[in-house]
């Protein structure tokens, strides 16, 4: 599992989206910006995770298991019925 540097610390958090309110741009390939890692935290439910290189990576999230997202990797979620979910973001001290 990936996971975000010790050194990292958060600084900004998504909203609580669901299934209905997830933005689209959420649902389609996007990216984090250098430097920048995140955090898909599931409340409620189970979310496909997507990561689309170096090569295509997908695993189911839910409450038991969150997702991390790495600076400038391409990704997308799904949502597999009801879902609650944020993201949180990390950067490293400057």
């Amino acid at each position: 599992m990936k996971q975000i540097p010790a050194a990292a610390r958060p600084y900004k958090k998504t909203p609580e989206f669901t299934e209905q309110t997830v933005p689209a741009g959420l649902l389609k390939a996007h990216q984090t910006k250098q430097g920048t890692w995140g955090k898909i935290n599931v409340a409620e439910g189970e979310l496909l995770y997507r990561i689309l290189e170096p090569e295509i990576e997908e695993m189911i999230l839910s409450p038991d298991k969150f997702g991390v997202v790495e600076p400038t990797v391409l990704h997308e979620v799904s949502p597999l019925g009801k879902v609650s979910f944020h993201v949180e973001f990390f950067r490293n001290p400057s």
